[in-house]
């Protein structure tokens, strides 16, 4: 009676053990295409897993799998440009004496349209400080230009075009950062020095 007593209850810890460890699909999944994707951690609680890659090179691809919201896509930045050369340099209004651009793609690989514009984009600085987008568009800015609207992008589309920024000619972003509502930790791609 003693070993089907102790039987009975090991079978059913590893079962409660079992059913607890269930897999968390409930955040975005984040990785960099060219690299062999990490399995994601179990957790009880929806908080975003730490084998999440969030910071890239210039030119690498964050592959984003956001189950939660049936939304597959890719962001890159393709570029950083700092100045840029054309247009009339921006008013002491916008915070900078010269025009910085970050060239971007975003594409919907699977799942739901969702909608893209410049405003989820800004620069981070080494002292804190973050550069957000002006809005502003046509004139003399850089062509093409990434979406100042709300642009939607269904599945297998992708918009590509360029953010223009107004920046300080003598100092230069640490990231460009890309922190749009659906995702829990926002994505950076790390600017080089020159």
């Amino acid at each position: 009676m003693r070993t089907k007593l102790t039987l009975a209850a090991t079978g059913a810890a590893l079962l409660l053990t079992l059913t607890s460890c269930g897999s968390n699909d409930d955040d975005a999944k984040v990785t960099k295409s060219d690299a062999t994707p990490e399995p994601a951690a179990t957790s009880a609680a929806p908080t975003p897993t730490p084998t999440q890659q969030t910071t890239f090179a210039i030119g690498e691809t964050a592959d984003v799998d956001d189950t939660a919201n049936d939304v597959a896509f890719t962001a890159t930045v393709i570029a950083y440009t700092q100045p840029v050369k054309g247009p009339q340099p921006p008013t002491a209004e916008l915070g900078g004496d010269a025009w910085a651009t970050a060239e971007i793609k975003v594409c919907s690989v699977k799942g739901q349209s969702f909608s893209v514009s410049q405003f989820p984009w800004s620069l981070a600085y080494e002292d804190g400080t973050r550069m957000e987008v002006t809005g502003l568009n046509g004139g003399d800015l850089p062509k093409p230009e990434f979406p100042t609207d709300d642009v939607s992008v269904k599945a297998g589309d992708c918009v590509r075009g360029k953010i223009p920024y107004p920046v300080q000619s003598g100092k230069r972003p640490e990231r460009i950062v890309y922190a749009p509502q659906s995702l829990t930790e926002p994505l950076e791609w790390t600017v080089p020095a020159k």
